[in-house]
């Protein structure tokens, strides 16, 4: 047997089963009592395709509130070049408790992003800064209430296939056909409902055969927001 075996067995003797077990209760019945407490589309928000919602920052907010916990930042790695327009932070999230520290978050963000590349980086330093801040927050907060396997992060940071991304547009001119991932996003903010997108293609002057990525990217910003509005209406 290795030494390093030997000193995963020692580990496991030392352990009290017991005190395990009501730890472990008692994290299920916190996760059960957070669930409970937080609003859909508000706290946090569903997307077809991923496993688990997402928390915003709302909900993570509610968290720490509930559990009597502040929060303090560090920016640990910045770049604010005034000459080439490039702004990036890194920032740690410190959630404490009487005034000690219980875990920390990372989170990063920066004006290359493709939800930043094309405004003025001068305008958006300090949204960059921002977003960086609370992707921190996000990420401390799911640690601090072993919450990882109830929510994944902000929806803001993922896509339709549940990859980590900067913005759910993909397109960078408004010639040709949307792609099959801005298809995907269609059906993602109709809930599911087929008919939905249908409907509004018609109306927007798509032959009833049109299939989804058929849409013109001229087209789609307006058809995504009548189609998430009507799914709205039909939840409500």
């Amino acid at each position: 047997m290795s030494e390093k075996e030997i000193n995963t067995l020692n580990i496991v003797d030392t352990i009290n089963t017991n005190t395990m077990g009501n730890m472990i209760k008692k994290i299920s019945e916190f996760q059960k009592l957070v669930q409970s407490q937080l609003n859909k589309d508000v706290d946090y928000g569903l997307i077809p395709g991923c496993k688990k919602p997402s928390l915003f920052k709302p909900g993570a907010e509610k968290i720490n509130m509930l559990m009597g916990l502040t929060s303090s930042y560090d920016i640990i790695d910045s770049t604010r070049d005034w000459e080439n327009g490039f702004f990036q932070y890194q920032v740690k999230c410190m959630i404490m408790r009487g005034g000690i520290v219980i875990t920390e978050g990372l989170g990063s963000c920066n004006t290359r992003e493709r939800k930043y590349v094309n405004n003025d980086p001068y305008d958006t330093d300090n949204t960059v800064l921002k977003m960086a801040k609370k992707r921190a927050f996000i990420d401390a907060t799911l640690h601090v209430g072993s919450l990882s396997d109830v929510f994944s992060q902000d929806l803001d940071d993922i896509d339709i296939e549940g990859n980590k991304v900067s913005d759910n547009k993909v397109y960078t001119d408004n010639d040709g056909t949307i792609t099959t991932k801005q298809a995907k996003r269609m059906f993602a903010l109709s809930g599911g409902k087929a008919e939905i997108v249908k409907e509004v293609m018609l109306e927007a002057g798509y032959d009833e055969n049109a299939k989804s990525n058929e849409v013109q990217k001229i087209h789609y910003d307006e058809i995504c927001k009548e189609i998430e509005k009507r799914a709205n209406a039909k939840e409500e």
